[in-house]
């Protein structure tokens, strides 16, 4: 009571000396209060903490007790431009979506970016990794993040690799992207002399790579050998541990027919060896390749009635988004022909079986991130990351451990682990405050819910007020829906 009474009298008091922050503007002293924190190294919630933000940094995290908040006291000297009062809400580090995609169109129709940039920011993400889009456009969206001049997350631009047809190729295209500006690569359905070639180039120029491997001449074995930074999705390291080393596919089965391949990727893991699987684990442990899971992405392969059927489709789902969604070859991801009970039976297997080899890879030392993929498969930017963290949670892992592996794990894996992922002085201000406790209810982190979400995205030292992005998000939708 003591507690509760003094949180109440210093609030007052602060609120009277300054006011809330302002969307989309950044002050020069900002003051969070009282908060619950929640690091993301690891550890347990402590507080209450009050957190000063000076410019786009954390200048400080100053412990509190019952004492001084009696006393009225405030952390740190000075005067505060702005403060928030945390009390009774928990403050955890940015999210970061480690596998995003920047989309302003979706099957050849217009999205605008503004819909996509709000929900990542209300959903509590303030850094992407984009692996595939228009170079070009995210390199422009990259510079105007940085320099404040759009509401978005900061943004780390992994272009896709592409086709090459030599060794010699290979490293001139990495040359390239190197001197446009990216920050790493992403490769997808490639050869091995050239994911050679190229990784070796890569890291002479210091760009990190993301491999989305697929039915293809490389798997884990070579992320490996070449010394990838992160494997994307899940093919390529339980066909690395096929005993035949080639899946026991029919003879009718098509990779490039998209039915075909999901179908059967729902039969992998239990093709996958148990003792050859721990050897590409361990493996990957010692070469520091990390994992990437996207959870989220395959979700609808086991339930597609679930997929279909989100709350926040009535909303929050653009038309154009919506109509890609629905199964159509044409459509990369939208692969639901003739889906059958069958299907999705395997698949739940499939599921349990890759929890179980995430756990374990864990258990072995393993890095571990964590990315949505939105934007296609009935996953929705933003609300695909948080359904991932509840995926995780379904693999057995604890919420203090997901918050872990969505920041400061993919903070490793984009090489950041000194600027972000954390609530640290001198870290980058990437914070967000939430209305409820996450390692209770990880569903109080979606926006526009039965909970009331993230209340405010720091970026760089901004505060976005997630509310008011998500009424700006269902003004878009209901504009597009009237057209």
């Amino acid at each position: 009571m003591l507690r509760i009474l003094a949180s109440l009298f210093v609030a007052l008091s602060l609120s009277a000396q300054a006011p809330p922050p302002t969307s989309g503007k950044r002050v020069r002293r900002l003051l969070i209060h009282n908060a619950t924190v929640v690091d993301g190294n690891g550890t347990p919630a402590s507080g209450p903490k009050d957190i000063i933000v000076e410019n786009n940094l954390i200048a400080d995290v100053i412990p509190l007790d019952p004492v001084s908040l009696a006393r009225g006291s405030r952390a740190g000297n000075g005067t505060f431009d702005a403060v928030i009062d945390a009390t009774g809400k928990y403050v955890l580090p940015g999210l970061i979506n480690a596998h995003a995609h920047l989309q302003e169109e979706r099957g050849g129709k217009a999205q605008p970016i503004e819909y996509e940039l709000n929900i990542w920011l209300a959903c509590g993400i303030t850094t992407i990794r984009d692996v595939g889009s228009d170079t070009k456009r995210a390199l422009e969206l990259r510079k105007q993040s940085a320099e404040g001049e759009i509401a978005a997350p900061r943004m780390f631009i992994y272009p896709m690799f592409g086709r090459v047809n030599s060794t010699s190729q290979a490293r001139e295209r990495v040359r390239s992207l190197k001197q446009q500006g990216a920050d790493g690569i992403k490769i997808l359905g490639i050869d091995r002399d050239l994911m050679g070639a190229m990784e070796d180039e890569a890291h002479k120029l210091g760009l990190r790579i993301a491999h989305h491997a697929g039915v293809e001449e490389t798997n884990a074995w070579d992320d490996i050998k070449f010394g990838t930074t992160s494997i994307e999705h899940w093919y390529g390291i339980p066909d690395a541990a096929i005993e035949h080393g080639v899946q026991n596919f029919p003879s009718s089965y098509n990779y490039n027919n998209e039915t075909d391949r999901f179908r059967y990727a729902g039969h992998l893991f239990r093709e996958a060896d148990p003792k050859r699987l721990g050897e590409v684990l361990d493996a990957m442990v010692k070469a520091n390749v990390a994992w990437d899971p996207t959870l989220d992405i395959y979700e609808a392969s086991r339930d597609l009635q679930r997929a279909q059927n989100q709350p926040w489709f009535a909303e929050y789902l653009h038309p154009t988004l919506e109509e890609y969604f629905r199964p159509d070859p044409k459509n990369h991801g939208s692969y639901f022909v003739n889906w059958t009970s069958t299907d999705e039976t395997f698949w739940k297997e499939n599921y349990r079986l890759w929890m179980a080899t995430l756990r374990d890879f864990d258990r072995r030392g393993g890095l571990i991130g964590m990315g949505d993929d939105a934007g296609f498969i009935y996953q929705m930017y933003g609300f695909g990351l948080i359904r991932g963290m509840e995926l995780h949670q379904e693999a057995g892992f604890h919420p203090i451990k997901i918050i872990q592996q969505a920041t400061g794990n993919n903070a490793r894996i984009l090489g950041q682990e000194e600027k972000l992922g954390r609530v640290r002085a001198g870290f980058l201000a990437d914070l967000i405050v939430v209305n409820g406790n996450p390692l209770e209810d990880l569903k109080v982190l979606y926006p526009g819910g039965r909970s009331a979400g993230v209340e405010w995205t720091i970026k760089d030292g901004i505060p976005y007020h997630a509310p008011t992005l998500m009424a700006r998000v269902k003004e878009i939708v209901a504009e597009a829906r009237r057209r």
